[in-house]
């Protein structure tokens, strides 16, 4: 029964940060980000909350499932789950840098890190459990197209940026 309730855990984990994330800044998307040139391959914001479960549902069973295969927290999982961490705390630092905040160039900081942050964390899960590693590429692919997306926002929009006036 106990397998149940961590399995549960590390997979509600990552929604935590995510929902308090959109919780906090809820508000910015219809009075700021609506405003912001951004490019006409930029998703509906139906999409974005529908995204995000997925995955961070898939995310989180994936580091239980590393987690397991390392018999837990030893000393083995701290590099796996150390980087696993990390991104995942970049990963909701995002929302309240960019839409909180609305700190263009340390949100445009934040994802270029967290992007490789993710792509270690996907490289150190592989040698541990594939169907893990595996289950973080829909969430690599998701943020190639939100690095471009930040990217895009960030050169598009300058008057946005701390220091710059039209």
């Amino acid at each position: 029964g106990r397998m149940w309730a961590y399995t549960v855990g590390f997979t509600v984990l990552p929604h935590v940060g995510g929902f308090l994330g959109w919780f906090i800044n809820r508000k910015e998307v219809p009075a700021w980000y609506e405003n912001l040139k951004k490019p006409s391959w930029c998703p509906s914001r139906k999409i974005f909350p529908v995204a995000w479960t997925v995955l961070y549902t898939g995310m989180g069973y994936a580091s239980y499932l590393v987690w397991s295969d390392l018999g837990g927290c030893s000393s083995k999982a701290i590099v796996p789950l150390g980087l696993y961490g990390a991104q995942l705390a970049l990963n909701w630092a995002w929302s309240p840098v960019f839409f909180g905040a609305r700190n263009l160039n340390l949100a445009l900081i934040d994802i270029l890190c967290l992007d490789g942050l993710a792509v270690g964390t996907l490289c150190s899960w592989y040698r541990i459990n594939r169907v893990a590693a595996l289950l973080l590429l829909p969430y690599l692919g998701w943020l190639a197209m939100a690095t471009c997306l930040t990217i895009r926002i960030w050169k598009d929009n300058p008057q946005q940026k701390p220091g710059k006036s039209d």
